[in-house]
C-alpha cells in the first residue's frame, strides 16, 4: 500500500533568538516529513522547543536556517496575500482559547471571518447555514452564542468554537498546541473525538504539540520526541513508546504509569 504524500516537511530547520552572549537556540537542526492524513505528535517538556517549531510551521516565525517545504515546494510568506493563501491550508488550535479570538468581535463575526478567509461569496442564508452546521458539529447552538463575546463563554465552549472554525475552513493541516490541557477530563475526551472526526472527514493532517506522552501514544500514527530543541527519537507511535531507545523518551514514559506498565509487558 502506497504511503500518503508528504504534505509538510523540514530540512535542518534551526531557530535562534538573540545575538552574541544572549543568543539562544530554541530549535536546532530538525528534519521531518508530515504526510497527508497523518496524526503526528511532537512531544517534549516545557522549553523543549516544540511551540517555537509550531510557530515556524504556521509561518508566524521565520526559520534562522534550514527550510520548511509545503507540498514539496519552498513556502512564500513574504506578503500578506502569500500568508493568507497559506493559512487557508494550515490552521491552529492553541492551549488558551481566550487568546485565540478578538475579544471585541462577537461569535457571529468570528465565524463569518472564516467564510471571508476562503474568499467565498455566499448569500446570507447560506452563510447562516454554514455557521449553524459548524456549531452543530461541536454540539453548540448558534442561536445561543451568535450575539455573545468570547469572554462570555466558558473555556470548553471556546475550545469547541475553535474547532467549529476548523470545520468551516477545511484546512489541509491542523496544528493543535496543547489543545486539551486547560479543560476537564470529560471535555478533553470530547474535544479529541471531534478532532479525530474532522481528520476522518477531510483527510486532514493533525500535528499535536504536547507534553502528554499518553495522549501522543493513543492518538498518533507518528511521534517525534523533542529535547532541548532537537528530535532525539521519532517513528511509529507503538515503536517509540513501547520500545524507546533514548533516555529522554524512557524518562517521559516512566512518568506515565499505565504506559510504563504496557511498555514493561511488551518487553
Amino acid at each position: 500500500m502506497k504511503r500518503p504524500d508528504v504534505l509538510l516537511s523540514g530540512k535542518n530547520v534551526t531557530k535562534v533568538f538573540g545575538y552574541g552572549k544572549n543568543k539562544k537556540t530554541a530549535v536546532h537542526d530538525v528534519s521531518f516529513d508530515f504526510h497527508e492524513g497523518e496524526i503526528v505528535s511532537i512531544v517534549g517538556e516545557s522549553g523543549s522547543g516544540k511551540t517555537t517549531l509550531a510557530k515556524m510551521l504556521l509561518g508566524l516565525l521565520s526559520e534562522t536556517s534550514g527550510e520548511i517545504l509545503y507540498k514539496g515546494q519552498p513556502r512564500s510568506l513574504k506578503s500578506h496575500a502569500d500568508r493568507k493563501k497559506y493559512w487557508k491550508d494550515i490552521q491552529a488550535i492553541f492551549q488558551d482559547p481566550f487568546s485565540s479570538f478578538n475579544v471585541f468581535y462577537k461569535v457571529e463575526r468570528l465565524l463569518r471571518d472564516c467564510i471571508k478567509l476562503q474568499g467565498l461569496k455566499l448569500s446570507e442564508e447560506k452563510q447562516l447555514e454554514m455557521m449553524k452546521d459548524a456549531c452543530s458539529f461541536v454540539n453548540l447552538k448558534f442561536e445561543e452564542l451568535h450575539n455573545k463575546y468570547p469572554f462570555e463563554l466558558s473555556g470548553g465552549q471556546m475550545q469547541r468554537l475553535m474547532i467549529a472554525r476548523i470545520f468551516m475552513l477545511h484546512p489541509k493541516i491542523l496544528i493543535a498546541d496543547e489543545p486539551t490541557s486547560m479543560i476537564d477530563a470529560c471535555s478533553r475526551s470530547t474535544i479529541l473525538d471531534m478532532l479525530l472526526k474532522l481528520r476522518e472527514a477531510n483527510n486532514m493532517t493533525i500535528i499535536f504539540i504536547t507534553h502528554d506522552v499518553g495522549l501522543a501514544y493513543y492518538v498518533s500514527d507518528t511521534i517525534y520526541i523533542m529535547e532541548k530543541g532537537q528530535f532525539v527519537e521519532s517513528g511509529p507511535a507503538d515503536e517509540v513508546i513501547l520500545n524507546p531507545q533514548h533516555p529522554y523518551t524512557k524518562q517521559l514514559i516512566s512518568d506515565v504509569p499505565k504506559i510504563h506498565e504496557e511498555w514493561n509487558l511488551a518487553i
